[in-house]
């Protein structure tokens, strides 16, 4: 009886008082859900889930506290796995499943735990084809809250689709809105970053389309009494057709099921005709009618994000599929997409640093942009000329506004005093119009190079940092806060999608720039290839690298440059390490390094093992080593009458990314930035040109074995080649004459699992993070502090072999995963003042402050030594005097 009044009480009382007072009730409703009364546990699960759904983030580990001391998941995931062999009524199945979503959505630390609960996976396996649709809806909740771990989610996925199957089915089935609504939102989490998505469509793309298109399908009925959960689904089924920003085979799938008439139809608020005999000036009325009638506003956002993405990844030669020659669904969306850009930057001026997403639209004018760099020739011209028609009226006011405000703000330090919205809105219609003839010469004229040079250089020096998730609402959700154990991978932008457009606007100018060689307005050549190589060198998003080093190619230079090749390219021209001859056909040789061929130009190795290379009459001596050039440094310089013949050579060794820039193609949306990686040298294939060997300390590996030799002790065939570039300790040595040069092993004073990490970033310039989110959250102290130590050890080599330049990222790895764990810190203390890594040893010791008293009467710091509790103790001081101040 008590629990049933529970249940009342909590939904009688406001989300405000839940939010304050409901945690009272968290430690004895979660105690009684053990009861062996079904009633009980039910009601009390009932009344704990509308708490636990309304508790404020800042007391959600409070909260966690008390699930974790009452042991709640552990009993709720009992009495899920009782029901199956037992016989509770469904409902009770119901509450607890949907309980168990809640936890698992909020608090990640138990997904790894549920997930491996066996016994519990069979029955969710088995409950969706169970006739209840709540049931149903209820497990692709817990499946979605489990799939927020990325080791999850990766699992589920390599499964080979019987859930994306059962998933698909239930997005576009005929059942209620809550399971299709559950279908879409397990699937957004899945696609939530492109690997996954990718992953997803390879088993099942042309359903998850055809469901997601079902989804956004209005019939002429349904547009004049849209329910909130008809509206919903809607919302749920766009955001999923959002995974059009990667390229792949379902955007083919998209197109055939008619997705542009979807679109169309969720713009207009009566079923959209075309019409078989219309001019443009017709057409652009009929599509300012759509713009004003309002419909669905909220969807729109979505409809402008798709729309740009279509075009953005369409095949060249597209044209749309209609049996009316004047008219077509794309051309009607196209206009309406351009309407609304065009009345988003002239409101520019009226509202400027008050700009809102409501009033400007930042998806429209990012896809009106994407449309007119479409690879599609269809609709790139169609966009051009539809924009073109609506600008004419007033557009050199805009411009000159524009202008203006770009070259203002490049001239203030402070960049937090401008509008996010505002600025990257100014950006886009700058680069549209620098994209139309008649607006070229006027922004050229009106300094618009020298405005965008110094707008970049702006960027860079204020480390402006914008994702556009915050300057696009429509794209912010609840998933990204609560994700865990997923590996991160930025978007084509990233968080620099201010300097992104910067370089883009860039690009346009100088394409349509003519000026005396050596010379671009203020700046010389040498100054922006300074600054664009510096970019594309640099940790920003691949987008903009992409774009730097695009615009590189104005000024001869051609390719992708990068950290890890600039260290790989001091080995071109030397002769130590060399293991393979190019000869050309006039008898000049040059020597090179088989690994690097290998990674690099693999088209260019000698067959079978062959140590020669002799070339044909038709590559020159100039032609050679520009190539070269490109296969160890990134990139290569040379003269226009030099392009041809490297192109020849570039598509015969079937080097695309090179062969790309020769030709001046402008980069595809979304392709990724070549960087270097030479990781692939480290495998079966690189062993024929491994000369040294890398052996850990002999510290006993279960279960190891080499693929290529019988050595017992751990060890990592290399190349000297790729470590001397890296670490000139090791250059040093192998180039001492000492005894050690001469060795084909060197002993690294560090464990196996620290050499793994080393040797991975001698190749690739990454270095594996530690384990984090819910698997981290379930170590004990001990494997917490196995899977730090070879951190730390790092952190120690790289001093003694001076790499300088990576210590403090190292260092700064171990200090974040403390920052987590901070009962390890006793532990890491010793380790690390065993190695003499003293600042580590601070970190450390400022943690332990915390509890310094604690420690001290647990008499856990009577195993360290009389050094480090004086360290300690004396951190413990100065915080107590710091708060003191306060």
């Amino acid at each position: 009886m008590a629990a049933s009044v529970a249940v009342k009480l909590v939904r009688s009382l406001p989300t405000s008082m839940l939010q304050s007072n409901g945690i009272d009730l968290i430690h004895p409703l979660s105690s009684c859900l053990s009861s062996c009364q079904s009633q009980v546990s039910v009601s009390c699960a009932i009344a704990l889930n509308l708490i636990l759904s309304n508790i404020s983030f800042r007391r959600q580990k409070e909260v966690w506290e008390i699930l974790k001391q009452t042991n709640t998941v552990h009993h709720i995931v009992s009495y899920i796995n009782k029901f199956y062999v037992g016989n509770k009524e469904i409902e009770y199945f119901q509450e607890m499943v949907s309980l168990l979503a809640t936890i698992l959505r909020d608090w990640p630390t138990p997904r790894c735990q549920v997930w491996a609960e066996f016994k519990l996976m069979e029955v969710l396996e088995i409950m969706p084809v169970q006739p209840n649709f709540s049931v149903q809806a209820g497990v692709l909740q817990v499946y979605s809250s489990l799939a927020l771990c990325g080791v999850v989610a990766k699992e589920l996925l390599e499964n080979e689709g019987p859930l994306l199957h059962a998933t698909a089915n239930f997005m576009g089935g005929s059942g209620p809105y809550s399971v299709r609504v559950a279908g879409f939102r397990l699937a957004q989490i899945l696609a939530i970053r492109e690997e996954g998505c990718l992953k997803m469509l390879r088993f099942c793309c042309e359903p998850i389309v055809e469901a997601v298109v079902t989804g956004m399908t209005l019939s002429s009925s349904e547009r004049f009494t849209i329910t909130n959960d008809q509206l919903s689904l809607l919302v749920e089924a766009c955001r999923l057709a959002l995974t059009t920003r990667w390229r792949g085979e379902h955007h083919v799938f998209f197109w055939e099921k008619g997705v542009d008439r979807v679109l169309v139809n969720l713009l207009s608020n009566k079923h959209y005709k075309l019409q078989t005999s219309s001019s443009l000036e017709k057409q652009m009325e009929r599509a300012q009618e759509i713009v004003d009638g309002n419909f669905l506003l909220i969807l729109r956002p979505y409809i402008w994000d798709i729309l740009g993405s279509l075009s953005a990844h369409c095949i060249e030669d597209f044209a749309p599929n209609s049996r009316h020659e004047s008219e077509h669904f794309i051309d009607v969306l196209i206009t309406c997409a351009c309407l609304v850009f065009v009345d988003s930057i002239r409101k520019l001026r009226l509202h400027q640093n008050e700009a809102a997403s409501e009033i400007i639209s930042e998806s429209a004018s990012r896809a009106v942009l994407m449309m007119m760099f479409s690879p599609c020739k269809y609709i790139a011209s169609k966009a051009k000329l539809i924009l073109s028609q609506i600008l004419r009226p007033n557009c050199k006011e805009y411009l000159k506004f524009a202008l203006d405000t770009i070259n203002l703000i490049s001239s203030i330090d402070k960049f937090a005093f401008f509008n996010n919205l505002f600025i990257v809105v100014n950006l886009i219609g700058l680069i549209c119009y620098t994209a139309l003839p008649e607006f070229q010469s006027y922004i050229i004229k009106n300094k618009g190079i020298d405005i965008s040079f110094a707008f970049i250089r702006w960027c860079i020096s204020n480390n402006v940092y914008v994702e556009r998730s915050s300057i696009a609402p429509h794209l912010q959700n609840t998933f990204s806060k609560r994700m865990c154990c997923w590996k991160y991978s930025p978007d084509w932008e990233g968080r620099d999608i201010v300097l992104f457009f910067s370089l883009l606007w860039l690009t346009e100018l100088i394409r349509h720039f003519k000026s005396p060689k050596g010379e671009i307005g203020l700046y010389s050549e040498a100054q922006l290839s300074t600054e664009l190589q510096q970019i594309a060198n640099d940790s920003f998003a691949p987008g903009p690298r992409w774009y730097a080093a695009y615009i590189l190619t104005y000024f001869g230079l051609y390719g992708f440059p990068d950290k890890l090749l600039k260290r790989i390219g001091k080995s071109l021209n030397e002769e130590e390490f060399a293991d393979i001859k190019i000869t050309l056909s006039t008898g000049v040789s040059v020597s090179v390094h088989g690994v690097i061929l290998l990674v690099r130009c693999p088209s260019l190795l000698p067959p079978q093992s062959g140590k020669e290379i002799c070339l044909s009459s038709h590559i020159d001596q100039s032609t050679l080593f520009k190539m070269l050039d490109f296969i160890y440094l990134g990139y290569l310089k040379a003269e226009e009458k030099e392009v041809k013949k490297l192109k020849v050579v570039a598509r015969h060794c079937n080097l695309q990314p090179l062969l790309q820039m020769l030709s001046g193609k402008r980069p595809l949306w979304g392709t990724p930035y070549p960087k270097g990686d030479f990781t692939l040298a480290l495998g079966p294939s690189g062993y024929q040109f491994s000369d040294i060997i890398l052996e850990a300390k002999e510290i006993q590996v279960v279960h190891w074995a080499c693929s290529f030799c019988s050595r017992a002790v751990p060890h990592m065939h290399c190349h000297k080649v790729i470590l001397c570039s890296s670490c000139d300790y090791l250059r040093a040595l192998f180039q001492s004459g000492m005894q050690e040069s001469h060795s084909q092993i060197i002993k690294v004073p560090i464990s196996w699992k620290a050499l793994i990490r080393l040797v991975h970033w001698f190749y690739s310039d990454e270095l594996p993070k530690p384990i984090t989110g819910c698997l981290w959250d379930n170590m004990d102290v001990n494997e917490k502090l196995l899977e730090l130590q070879p951190y730390v050890e790092l952190c120690w080599l790289s001093e003694f072999w001076f790499l300088e330049d990576v210590h403090e990222d190292w260092s700064n790895l171990v200090i974040s995963s403390l920052d987590s764990a901070r009962d390890l810190s006793v532990k890491i203390i010793q380790f690390a003042a065993k190695l003499n890594q003293w600042e580590l040893a601070k970190v450390a010791a400022n943690y332990m402050a915390l509890f310094y008293c604690a420690l001290r009467d647990s008499g856990e710091l009577e195993d360290l030594d009389e050094e480090l509790v004086n360290m300690v103790r004396a951190a413990s001081v100065r915080l107590s005097q710091e708060g003191s101040h306060h």
